[in-house]
């Protein structure tokens, strides 16, 4: 089982990268099947680079972190 409080700690450290774009991310989810769902805010809402941030930047870090973690949805 993944915590929430160790998942939004490592959010917390993705954060800046996405605010010096004027966007943002938030926890939505994180289901008993290893599926973390996430939310973009701001700039990052409307990016069309997002997806790629997602795959290469978020999901990449926190599957390191959380080897339970299968993958990362973005739903808006």
């Amino acid at each position: 089982m993944i915590s929430k409080e160790k998942l939004l700690l490592s959010l917390e450290k993705l954060r800046p990268f996405l605010q010096e774009d004027l966007g943002d991310i938030e926890l939505v989810e994180i289901g008993d099947d290893g599926i973390v769902k996430v939310r973009f805010l701001g700039s990052c809402n409307n990016c069309p680079l997002s997806s790629m941030t997602l795959r290469a930047g978020i999901e990449r870090a926190l599957m390191r972190e959380f080897p339970s973690i299968k993958r990362i949805e973005a739903v808006n």
